[in-house]
């Protein structure tokens, strides 16, 4: 083999590798560009999916604030009508309040209705000795009709007539309008046992009270019917 032949084998050699390493290089270069188009891929669907995320978190914080509001607005709204309601039931008590003053205005019919609680009140305690109190203005009536009230309570009872000791400590006077803060009374009587343990509170103030507590989901029914906020 001359050294034409040698320098020939070794070109083709050298091309050989060449080409080898050529595409191998391209081999290289399309597996790394591939991977990189995957990594990049990925990394933008990571992105994406944080994007999204985010979204959500941030949708529902929105929901969850608007359901927030919609729920205050709606307590503020019930709220508002059941001030109101109660406005107009205490303005429908206020007006009864003033009602009682005109009870003992009628001087026979408020004499009656004072035997009758003063009645009441010894069936309600059934003691043999009672307390009474009553308005200073209302003295003289009370006293008027202790006996009988004591009579028929005895026979109503079926037993003997109790005692009834009027005490010197009076109950407030009827509101006025000089003192609007001061205690007042519109009449009516305490009665209690002569330890003080058993009260039965009788006064026109007392029995107003009652009444609307007993009578206010009917009152209210009358008045508003069924309320309902949507």
């Amino acid at each position: 083999m001359n050294d034409a032949d040698v320098s020939r084998q070794i070109q083709q050699m050298v091309r050989f590798i060449r080409q080898e390493a050529e595409e191998k290089a391209n081999e290289i270069s399309v597996s790394a560009e591939e991977e990189f188009n995957i990594e990049k891929l990925q990394l933008v669907e990571a992105e994406k999916k944080k994007i999204r995320q985010e979204y959500e978190r941030k949708e529902k914080q929105v929901d969850v604030r608007k359901k927030i509001e919609y729920s205050m607005q709606l307590n503020a709204s019930r709220i508002k009508v059941l001030q109101a309601q109660d406005d107009v039931v205490n303005s429908m008590k206020e007006v009864a309040a003033k009602e009682l003053l005109n009870v003992s205005r009628s001087h026979h019919v408020y004499k009656e209705l004072l035997k009758g609680l003063i009645v009441q009140s010894l069936l309600r305690l059934k003691e043999p000795a009672v307390l009474l109190r009553c308005r200073e203005h209302d003295l003289s009536l009370v006293e008027s009709v202790l006996e009988s009230a004591a009579e028929e309570y005895a026979e109503k009872a079926n037993i003997s007539p109790p005692k009834i000791i009027v005490d010197s400590v009076y109950l407030p006077p009827a509101p006025s309008h000089h003192n609007a803060h001061a205690l007042f009374c519109s009449g009516g009587v305490v009665l209690a046992s002569q330890d003080g343990k058993i009260v039965c509170e009788n006064s026109l103030d007392a029995r107003l009270d009652v009444v609307f507590r007993k009578k206010l989901p009917e009152i209210r029914k009358r008045l508003f019917g069924q309320v309902l906020i949507a």
